[in-house]
């Protein structure tokens, strides 16, 4: 068996050191593509709220139209079209 020397110590510290920064490195590369994610992913929350509220202002007005036409029996439930 080999004898265990201080250089051998050394040597076997800068390998574990050098692997050290290697993993700290790829730890924030890591996280800056997580916040990256995060913020995609609040982006595109933001777009759907958007659609929602185009959505629902489009929906109150087509109802102000209804009630104008008086259209509002359309809404209700009515017999399927069969033809004879």
């Amino acid at each position: 068996m080999a004898e265990v020397s201080n250089e051998l110590m050394y040597e076997l510290l800068k390998k574990i050191h050098q692997r050290m920064d290697r993993l700290e490195n790829g730890l924030g590369e890591v996280k800056h593509e997580i916040v990256a994610i995060r913020l995609q992913a609040m982006s595109t929350q933001t777009d759907i709220n958007n659609i929602y509220s185009v959505t629902a202002r489009i929906d109150d007005r087509l109802d102000r139209i209804e009630r104008r036409l008086e259209l509002h029996e359309l809404a209700e439930a009515q017999k399927p079209y069969q033809p004879e």
